[in-house]
């Protein structure tokens, strides 16, 4: 997973000229669960089938030029990265709740983790 490549793909779209705005997600594993306890790793599965929907369905959206995502699966220490999501579209009202939309529902239909 690269951040920099995601964003180059996107920059070489064919209507990239149509976007006023690229938005990233960077998603890694943290120390502390939501509830405060000590986490060592994160075990990540991933539905790769319904995230190829949940994209498809993002870049259906008004306004969105393009979207990428990609996940980490298997056991992932403290600091790695877990998830990018970009997105590009013409306009901020557009692009970040294209962005919030693909993280929630990735994160609720896409992966399973267990805590370490």
């Amino acid at each position: 997973m690269d951040i920099s490549d995601m964003i180059r793909k996107i920059k070489a779209h064919p209507e990239y000229h149509n976007a006023g705005m690229i938005l990233c997600h960077n998603g890694v594993v943290r120390a502390t669960s939501r509830d405060g306890k000590p986490v060592t790793e994160l075990d990540v599965m991933v539905d790769r089938n319904r995230l190829a929907e949940i994209i498809a369905e993002i870049k259906k959206r008004p306004g969105i030029v393009e979207a990428l995502a990609e996940v980490r699966e298997g056991k992932l220490k403290i600091g790695e990265d877990v998830m990018m999501i970009v997105v590009a579209g013409d306009f901020r009202e557009n692009v970040f709740s294209a962005l919030m939309d693909a993280v929630n529902a990735i994160k609720k239909d896409v992966t399973r983790k267990t805590e370490q």
